[in-house]
């Protein structure tokens, strides 16, 4: 891709923005962040170094500290199941961030706002530096980047995304529903960066979508960008 082209892919939790993202970053060549993988970084660190949840200036520090790399994986390291790898101080985190207990307390430690600052700064640089980069989340069309050229909201019924996320996860689907409904609560009610539409967002219902589809659809969005 020869022009500048910043893609906001935000939803729901659970809802298959990894997915999305991961299939058209392929498809256009071009950098992929999942920013909640920084977020799950930033809670593998409070669990390992045992920083207590009231310990605000501790977080935002791990958090302004935090040495985060995401890139393709490997072919051995694809032998997992993994599309990239996530990488802390150039330690390979790609499972830990998914253990049950970073699962349990990341919703909780994306709800802080010095946390979110010190990332949300991370991740424009990241932008800026990439100039073309597809980058999903819960706030990156209305916060990290408001002037994205393609903005896209995905969504899907509770019922949907807890199988979906069980599927990537391994730990019930009964777990998966408590884990989202939590975030869900969380992403409703920041102060900060709420999980908000953004202006000129184009919403997908992915319900009745493969992942496929859905890909499709956001193609024939970025078509209309560069036509």
């Amino acid at each position: 891709m020869t022009r500048r082209l910043q893609i906001a892919i935000d939803g729901t939790a659970g809802v298959g923005k990894t997915t999305i993202g991961q299939m058209l970053a392929k498809v256009l060549a071009c950098p992929y962040l999942d920013t909640g993988a920084m977020y799950r970084a930033v809670s593998l660190l409070v669990l390992r170094t045992g920083t207590l949840p009231s310990n605000v200036p501790e977080m935002e520090r791990l958090a302004q500290n935090l040495n985060f790399e995401a890139r393709d994986a490997t072919s051995q390291e694809a032998a997992d199941g993994r599309q990239y790898t996530v990488l802390v101080d150039g330690e390979d985190v790609s499972q830990a961030i998914r253990d049950p207990q970073v699962e349990n307390i990341v919703s909780q430690v994306a709800a802080i706002p010095e946390v979110r600052v010190a990332l949300v700064q991370k991740q424009r640089e990241m932008a800026e530096r990439a100039g073309t980069i597809i980058m999903i989340g819960r706030d990156i069309a209305s916060v990290v980047l408001p002037d994205a050229e393609l903005k896209i909201f995905l969504d899907a019924s509770p019922e949907v995304r807890a199988l979906r996320r069980n599927r990537q996860t391994g730990n019930g689907e009964e777990q998966a529903r408590r884990n989202l409904e939590q975030r869900d609560k969380l992403d409703s009610q920041r102060v900060a960066s709420p999980l908000v539409v953004a202006p000129g967002a184009i919403v997908i219902d992915t319900d009745n979508l493969n992942p496929e589809q859905v890909l499709e659809r956001v193609k024939a969005e970025i078509a209309k960008i560069l036509d």
